[in-house]
């Protein structure tokens, strides 16, 4: 099967994009994880899916698929390079549209400057919506992992997050703990493991060790979560620059009920094709 694709990325996060409106893709597991492979495929964090609206209230439907073959709710840089690529696939004419995610509807928008703001929706705290077994909603619960007490913040961005504060992100053990962290058995569906340093009231520096993916360069999703457990702890202000190792994302969230939104780049890499 010859495939057309395109790479993306936002922020470092990096996606092959696929055109499922005008060819039909229909793709296993093991050819999903061939594509994502940095060796014998393309290589990405994720694949990203264009598809036909289910329902009238969207313009597109939108699939993520991480590196490992699992679908998954959402991607909020991927949900940024989706629009991108409609609009410069001339799939639509619109600089804002409604797209169908498992993870609910959100509104993407091209800004003139190029970078794209995404409408998150509100973040959602109630663990068995999460899902975190045995969470209270608090904004800071304790996680036992490895033998010691994490204060993680457990909330969902459309996917899960368990976010925690370090005092030096660089020197933060992401790659002992979020393996540990993505499989804890409290969190059933899995979970993105964040570990953010608050530098000041509107900025802070993001590791993300993400589900199915493992550490990316950039997690969208993640610096919603982030900024969101920053300002319900008391220790940021709306809005935050979110620094991550693959660029800056600005986050806003005006507190309980209201959208998050994300602001941040979308840039194509490439096109061509591959034979699975």
């Amino acid at each position: 099967m010859l495939l057309k694709f395109t790479k993306m990325h936002g922020a470092g996060n990096d996606f092959v994009v696929l055109d499922g409106v005008r060819q039909h893709i229909k793709l296993s597991p093991e050819q999903l994880r061939l594509l994502a492979d940095r060796h014998f495929g393309v290589g990405c964090d994720q694949i990203l899916l264009v598809e036909k609206a289910h329902t009238k209230e969207a313009d597109f439907r939108y699939r993520i698929f991480n590196a490992d073959g699992g679908e998954v709710e959402q991607c909020g840089n991927g949900a940024r390079c989706f629009l991108r690529f409609v609009h410069d696939q001339k799939l639509t004419p619109k600089r804002e549209i409604v797209v169908e995610t498992l993870g609910g509807l959100i509104s993407p928008r091209l800004e003139q400057d190029g970078r794209v703001t995404v409408d998150m929706s509100p973040p959602v705290f109630e663990p068995s919506r999460i899902p975190f077994n045995g969470g209270s909603g608090a904004v800071s619960e304790p996680l036992e992992v490895a033998g010691e007490t994490l204060n993680i913040s457990a909330l969902s961005i459309g996917n899960p997050h368990a976010v925690q504060l370090v005092s030096d992100v660089e020197r933060a053990a992401v790659e002992k703990l979020g393996p540990l962290i993505e499989h804890h058995p409290r969190f059933p569906k899995r979970v993105n493991a964040g570990f953010m340093q608050v530098m000041d009231r509107h900025s802070l520096r993001l590791r993300v060790y993400e589900r199915g993916a493992g550490e990316t360069l950039s997690c969208g999703t993640g610096a919603c979560a982030a900024v969101v457990a920053g300002i319900r702890r008391g220790l940021l202000d709306s809005p935050v620059n979110v620094a991550t190792r693959g660029g800056v994302l600005t986050i806003t969230w005006d507190g309980d009920g209201q959208p998050v939104l994300m602001t941040g780049p979308a840039i194509t890499v490439f096109a061509g094709e591959i034979n699975l």
